[in-house]
């Protein structure tokens, strides 16, 4: 298909801001470039409530932000990881869409600000992520969550971290988890695709980007192969909770996202995946740019809802 017409203005816009891209400046100056990418994201839909607070972490306390859908609960969970590379973003860049889909998946969310490289390079962030899953599992009453009834979800860098978390709760018999949503996830520390051959210019994010935000999150090149870095390169992916992945069309990390989405399926896993023709990377956060994230917001609340025995 044809790039998405919003996609077209976005990317025009930017190219009229002359500004340079994200791997030219240093970590500090990225993130403040990247608040403005919050903005298109809107208010999202209604919740009950929403409230801040802090959760204890193996590397010290880590912030989330919870938001609750007008019922009565307890309710099931979604725990959500932003992307930002692991480093950029927090729980701004992201209010919108866990707004969404708590409301529309009538679920909690629990969206968490793990902390960034290169400060803390893996598998810091990674800790906090599933320390952060482990909380909710162990003291979801605390929130009004069921802790039996409990999904890990993010975008990107977070899609990346949402799918490690899955695997280590599997191979540490940790939370049971209902599902993984993993919106065009990071999978593998590989640069060499078609998508990143064909998308890895001109469309948002770039291969300079990532190979910019790769190199700040890991320590040595030789952890770019640990499964919980590279989910792609797991051994085995069999038992782990069924998947929703989205990837976009021309976006440099399709191919990696579709690759994992495969390689689950032939491991016994049930998978739902869809790819967003027309689509670039980031689609997903940008409510008021994008129509397709609002569709993407429904079929995610769908599946949630399944995922958590309801309709």
């Amino acid at each position: 298909m044809p790039l998405d017409s919003a996609a077209v203005g976005l990317l025009q816009q930017i190219d009229d801001a002359d500004a340079p891209p994200l791997n030219e400046l240093s970590p500090e100056e990225s993130r403040v470039a990247a608040q403005g990418f919050a903005e298109l994201g809107g208010p999202g839909d209604d919740v009950a409530d929403q409230s801040d607070r802090s959760i204890p972490g193996p590397h010290g306390d880590i912030p989330i932000r919870v938001y609750t859908p007008a019922g009565s609960g307890p309710f099931p969970c979604l725990v959500y990881f932003h992307g930002g590379g692991w480093v950029l973003g927090d729980l701004e860049m992201t209010n919108a869409i866990c707004r969404t889909l708590a409301a529309r998946a009538g679920c909690v969310v629990v969206s968490v600000h793990y902390r960034l490289a290169p400060e803390h390079k893996y598998p810091v962030p990674f800790d906090d992520c599933y320390a952060a899953t482990t909380w909710v599992a162990e003291h979801g009453s605390e929130i009004g969550v069921d802790g039996s009834r409990l999904a890990v979800g993010g975008d990107s860098a977070g899609g990346n971290l949402a799918a490690a978390v899955a695997l280590r709760a599997r191979d540490e018999s940790g939370p049971a988890l209902a599902m993984q949503l993993l919106v065009y996830p990071v999978t593998d520390h590989n640069f060499d695709t078609p998508s990143y051959a064909s998308n890895g210019e001109n469309y948002l994010l770039t291969k300079d980007m990532m190979e910019w935000f790769w190199n700040h999150y890991l320590a040595t090149a030789d952890d770019g192969a640990d499964q919980y870095a590279s989910p792609l390169r797991a051994a085995d992916l069999s038992n782990l909770p069924p998947a929703t992945v989205f990837t976009a069309e021309f976006d440099p990390l399709r191919d990696e996202g579709e690759a994992y989405a495969d390689r689950l399926a032939k491991a016994g896993v049930a998978v739902n995946r869809t790819r967003l023709d027309g689509q670039i990377h980031g689609f997903f956060t940008m409510l008021l740019v994008f129509e397709a994230a609002s569709r993407t917001a429904d079929l995610a609340a769908t599946d949630l809802r399944h995922a958590f025995g309801g309709n």
